[in-house]
């Protein structure tokens, strides 16, 4: 058990962070604090990309970040 735990901690340490790399919808929903409808209503106008493997849509956790910091308001003027 302790090698698999080093095994994981240098793989975290290679990859950069813990994060996932494909999220699933309940956690964009959840990332986003968006409903199950406006999660919908944002694949339907294109604004979030996604893939539909086998009826199990997947986000890319990197786009939805990118599309978080392209969207930014800064009201500090």
């Amino acid at each position: 058990m302790e090698l698999l735990e080093d095994i994981k901690n240098i793989m975290q340490t290679v990859t950069g962070s813990s994060e996932k790399k494909y999220l699933k919808s309940a956690e964009v929903m959840e990332l986003l604090q968006v409903s199950p409808g406006t999660l919908q209503n944002l694949r339907i106008n294109g604004t979030l990309p996604y893939s539909k493997i086998g009826g199990i849509i997947f986000y890319d956790a990197d786009e939805i970040h990118r599309i978080i910091q392209e969207n930014r308001i800064d009201n500090s003027y």
